[in-house]
């Protein structure tokens, strides 16, 4: 199947984060989805755009920081005017999709979806057809997440109990739960019944039912971004009361619990490239060494695991298995793809000795 631009259809590109589990290559001021990962010569925010142009064309918000603007006009060069949407400070989730559905709300669209600027996606085809599928029934009022299916019991997702099909919509389900990160022994017996998808935050849903489902939820919640909306000017004023909250706990678990959210599959290749593990997973072959950026300062003895250069300085690796390098010209990070969950540990650390400089 080749992708096919879907009518009315609008995508929202939540561009945050400071992607701390790939320190110091992420950053706050240069975060990961300003960074090409893959070694494709585009960055994971610009394959996410060429990812969803098929299927929406010009129809993009990307709602980013003050901080990030500039950097993201630089990289989305050919966006039309008005479709970059500045947050004054991070509220999470749930302000910067909900700001982005207040608007298309006001410009009439038919249907949105949301996904994040720092993904990888293999398969684009099944993508466009899973997008497809979950805008069909978005346009029946339904709020449509994107399961996808698990190839290992991992306890960094968060994962979507699915029930009964529609009879509507046959390639969607009912989700009876959104369920928080569980330990492995309780992951794998969610893949043994077949019936758990990893929640990769991906909602398709009209504007006006996004909106409505959460002012059940906070009133003043919907009824802020529909004013910012509204006047634009108002943003100041009204953006710092706005809660902290993902749109998983704001809006998607109490839609869920009421029977109002259904889930279709994704078995297109996903990848969150959370830490420096799955990067390496994602890059390479466990019996090798793999290398992102200038291989020529790269030297290797009998060792595995991935090295990332970007200071100039020759890194020499030898005898180490599942190391993980990162050289940047003011920080040096050396770890096991096993601890690399525990790299945000070094931000958090950095943060409380007031280095901001470096996090």
């Amino acid at each position: 199947m080749v992708a096919v631009e879907i009518p009315g259809f609008w995508a929202v590109v939540p561009a945050g984060g400071a992607g701390t589990r790939l320190w110091p290559l992420s950053r706050s001021a240069s975060p990961k989805f300003l960074h090409d990962l893959t070694g494709s010569g585009r960055s994971l925010l610009q394959q996410t755009y060429d990812r969803l142009g098929p299927i929406v064309g010009d129809r993009f918000l990307v709602v980013t920081g003050d901080a990030h603007r500039e950097a993201v006009t630089g990289q989305l060069d050919a966006l039309p005017a008005g479709a970059i949407l500045a947050e004054p400070t991070a509220r999470d989730s749930m302000a910067a999709i909900g700001l982005a559905a207040a608007v298309l709300e006001r410009r009439g669209a038919e249907v949105m979806g949301s996904f994040a600027a720092d993904h990888v996606i293999t398969d684009e085809d099944l993508f466009a057809r899973a997008v497809a599928d979950a805008a069909a029934a978005a346009r029946d009022g339904w709020l449509v997440t994107i399961g996808i299916e698990p190839t290992f019991a991992s306890p960094a997702f968060g994962y979507i109990h699915q029930g009964e099909p529609l009879d509507e919509h046959p390639a969607a389900r009912r989700v009876v739960e959104f369920v928080e990160k569980p330990s492995v022994p309780v992951a794998e017996e969610y893949l043994a019944t077949g019936r758990y998808r990893w929640n990769a935050g991906m909602f398709v849903v009209r504007p006006t039912v996004l909106l409505d489902l959460l002012a059940e939820q906070d009133a003043q919640f919907a009824g802020d971004l529909r004013a910012i909306a509204a006047e634009p000017g108002r943003l100041g004023e009204l953006w710092g009361r706005l809660p902290r909250i993902a749109i998983d706990h704001a809006v998607a678990e109490p839609a869920a619990a009421a029977g109002r959210v259904v889930t279709v599959p994704g078995g297109f290749g996903w990848d969150d490239v959370g830490d420096f593990d799955s990067l390496a997973e994602l890059l390479g072959k466990d019996e090798e060494c793999t290398i992102l950026g200038d291989a020529d300062v790269v030297h290797v003895l009998q060792a595995t695991g991935l090295v990332v250069p970007g200071s100039g300085r020759v890194v020499a690796v030898v005898g180490l298995d599942d190391v993980v390098i990162v050289d940047t010209p003011d920080a040096l990070l050396v770890t096991t793809r096993e601890r690399a969950q525990d790299v945000k540990g070094i931000v958090a650390a950095l943060k409380e000795k007031g280095r901001t400089d470096l996090t």
